[in-house]
């Protein structure tokens, strides 16, 4: 991938993404990637996601 083209990447990610960065605990990494291997298709970012729509929707309910 050339210069150019990670620019662009990076210019319609700026333009269409929110950016949060997340610290956790050591060890605790692995714990969410198993997790997301197992329920999220290995993908820790959309297992992160989900979560906070579930919590977010039964927050709604209380």
């Amino acid at each position: 991938m050339g210069k150019t083209s990670a620019a662009v990447k990076n210019r319609y990610n700026d333009k269409n993404y929110d950016r949060i960065n997340l610290t956790v605990p050591k060890g605790e990494k692995e714990t969410l990637k198993a997790h997301a291997d197992k329920y999220d298709n290995g993908s820790v970012n959309g297992f992160i996601q989900r979560a906070i729509r579930e919590t977010i929707e039964r927050d709604k309910k209380l």
